[in-house]
């Protein structure tokens, strides 16, 4: 293993739409039941506890479909884009 090259990370692009329409149904979710979403959603995607999700309108269901680092991949890609 070369230590001085770069390592490079591809995400497929092909759930990007439903990645975002999860996003937007678990921050929605979270916003109905009184949570701060950017501090839950930031939770779940560090430590992985899906605690950090409420239930309400399967939210905990919807976010556990995707993998974490497709979340923060959209996350990154929607920030960039604006």
């Amino acid at each position: 293993m070369d230590l001085d090259s770069t390592m490079f990370f591809r995400a497929e692009n092909n759930n990007e739409n439903s990645t975002q329409d999860i996003l937007n149904t678990v921050y929605e979710a979270l916003v109905e039941k009184g949570y701060d979403p950017i501090n839950q959603i930031v939770g779940y995607i560090l430590s992985g506890d899906p605690a950090y999700i409420t239930s309400h309108k399967n939210a905990r269901t919807l976010i556990r479909k995707m993998e974490r680092d497709e979340l923060v991949e959209e996350l990154v890609r929607s920030y960039l884009k604006k």
